[in-house]
């Protein structure tokens, strides 16, 4: 389920004339009996709007006075959101004639065409107040205050993001939280400005247009109209000059290549889009490659297994984005765990719409192609799962089933195509040879199986933030180590990070350091382990170079490292048994 949250206007949309139709209230209630939940986002005050509205208890809460008031029915609890009004304007106002005047517990109403007297007395007032107009009501409140702020109170309240939410409205003042919501919507009667902005305008005007809502997000919530909804998709590249976007709802994602190939800058910058838009996600990463990306907390680690609850708790506040970092674990334990958790996850989402997103890294790891899933570990239908491995025949293939779109990077685009067919019970598509440059992404559709897409992709910002210190100076685990072993094995010298890397290859003796070099093995850990494909490169550079002395090639790969990498200054280790 999308769609968590109807969030609707009373006066001119589900009210006519102050008064809600029974069919309208029989929506309401089919409404709330599919899980889903009401919210009232009103200019009315509060003591108004209980006396002529009696089923107020149908919704969960109510913004009241155009956003400055919080109501919930179940306790009868108010929360006033800003301060109350000025006594110094409601006198002022009143010695210059404005009536009718109604004062709330925030807000001043009176009506058009006394807006010029209410704005020459909040300027002579010098008091940091807006005007709100509502088809001639004229609404007085402070600066930053309306339904919008309202709205997100309420949610937070229910633990529910505003990308689960339908709005609904007719008016001036309805245009701040139909613009947060996920699907906006116009009743037919509405002004031309917000049937504008809106991405669908009911057939029916006023309570009737509420049903005709009710009844198509309870037909297929809203899958019809999935088209319509304003641009949230999650920008990857550019094909030519046209803009390649994931939709933000729906897709099951395998993004797979060779190890060092760029799958985690995809990653990355699908990362960054969802942190973009506010979409929430749960990315579980066995191996710490994403421990430092900024603005998000990660659970687990090195030092510490991410418990259960933890991970639950986090995620009940839907503005928070989780990294699940399994490095703390045997490697034998990290499937069962995952498995523990994967159905709650869902539960969660079930209940309050997100995580959004759940993206598994390594998930060969997870859920090998030898997995079988117990019955109902898995919905039947799942969406909004992102899959990053090597080759997709290493996953199982009760999750490749669900694949509808795969990203394919570096070298072999064809040949990773078929392969996923070939697993998935597919027919191999019949494509022209592809050939993939660097950051360049292949973009390929079950729906469209002959028609894959190239682009270039975007780089990603947090790519930057890619040689952290888990590299430079942190604890990789140890099958992530590099070994200085030499040609007969007598060492046994664990780097765990770059700069533990520099000091023991400053230490080795020329024998081991260059059978290493020309064996590939510092080429292979930079990209396999470092994932950087750069550094590697450099590396195999300096290990075809024709007379290069081990003193310079040291130096060729310090410099190589040091060049991306910063680095605490460095002397070389003592080595046993080093000549």
């Amino acid at each position: 389920m999308r769609y968590h949250v109807l969030a609707t206007d009373y006066d001119g949309t589900l009210a006519t004339d102050g008064h809600v139709d029974e069919p309208t209230l029989k929506a309401m209630n089919q409404f709330l009996a599919s899980g889903r939940h009401l919210v009232l986002v009103t200019g009315r005050e509060l003591p108004e709007l209980l006396s002529i509205f009696p089923k107020i208890d149908l919704f969960e809460w109510v913004v009241a006075e155009n956003g400055g008031l919080l109501y919930r029915p179940s306790t009868k609890e108010e929360r006033l959101l800003t301060e109350p009004p000025s006594e110094k304007l409601v006198a002022l106002l009143k010695s210059r004639g404005v009536a009718p005047m109604s004062v709330g517990k925030s807000i001043i109403a009176t009506w058009q065409p006394h807006e010029s007297v209410v704005l020459e007395s909040i300027r002579d007032l010098g008091l940091e107040l807006q005007i709100i107009f509502n088809k001639g009501a004229v609404m007085i409140l402070p600066a930053g205050v309306n339904k919008a702020l309202g709205l997100a109170a309420a949610l937070k309240e229910m633990g529910i993001s505003e990308h689960n939410v339908i709005g609904i409205g007719d008016a001036e003042n309805d245009q701040s939280f139909l613009r947060m919501c996920e699907f906006s919507v116009a009743v037919s009667n509405a002004l031309p400005s917000v049937k504008d902005a809106v991405d669908l305008v009911t057939v029916a005007d006023h309570g009737a247009g509420v049903e005709e809502l009710i009844s198509n997000v309870m037909r297929d919530d809203l899958a019809s109209y999935a088209d319509q909804v304003k641009d949230h998709g999650l920008a990857l590249g550019k094909s030519g000059e046209r803009e390649i976007r994931l939709p933000p709802y729906g897709p099951n994602v395998l993004i797979c290549g060779p190890s060092g190939s760029g799958k985690s800058t995809v990653v990355r910058r699908i990362i960054e889009a969802l942190m973009e838009q506010a979409y929430q996600f749960c990315l579980i990463d066995p191996e710490g490659d994403y421990e430092a990306v900024s603005g998000v907390n990660v659970l687990g680690g090195p030092k510490g297994l991410p418990r259960d609850e933890e991970v639950l708790h986090l995620l009940e506040d839907a503005s928070a984005n989780a990294i699940v970092c399994l490095t703390g674990m045997p490697i034998s334990d990290r499937p069962p765990y995952f498995l523990g958790l994967i159905p709650q996850l869902m539960s969660l989402r079930n209940r309050i719409g997100h995580p959004h997103w759940l993206i598994l890294d390594e998930a060969h790891h997870l859920m090998p192609a030898e997995w079988k899933p117990p019955a109902g570990l898995l919905p039947e239908q799942t969406h909004n799962m992102l899959f990053i491995t090597v080759e997709p025949n290493l996953l199982a293939q009760s999750l490749l089933e669900r694949i509808d779109t795969v990203i394919v990077v570096g070298q072999g685009a064809n040949q990773t195509i078929e392969s996923f067919a070939i697993a998935a019970n597919l027919a191999p598509p019949k494509l022209k040879p592809i050939h993939l440059e660097p950051g360049e992404l292949l973009v390929w559709r079950r729906d469209a199986p002959s028609r894959p897409t190239k682009l270039k992709g975007y780089p990603s910002k947090l790519e930057s933030h890619r040689h952290h210190r888990k590299y430079a100076e942190g604890e990789l685990p140890l099958e992530k180590s590099f070994y200085f072993q030499g040609a007969d094995g007598s060492l046994n010298l664990r780097a765990q990070n770059l700069m533990i890397f520099l000091q023991l290859a400053d230490g080795v003796d020329d024998a081991t350091w260059e059978f290493h070099l020309h064996r590939g093995d510092y080429e292979q850990w930079f990209r396999e382990c470092i994932k950087d494909e750069v550094l590697a490169a450099s590396a195999k550079r300096v290990a075809e170079l024709p007379g290069v002395s081990p003193r310079e090639s040291r130096q060729m790969i310090r410099d190589a490292v040091e060049l991306d990498y910063t680095l605490p200054a460095t002397r070389p280790l003592p080595v046993p048994g080093a000549g």
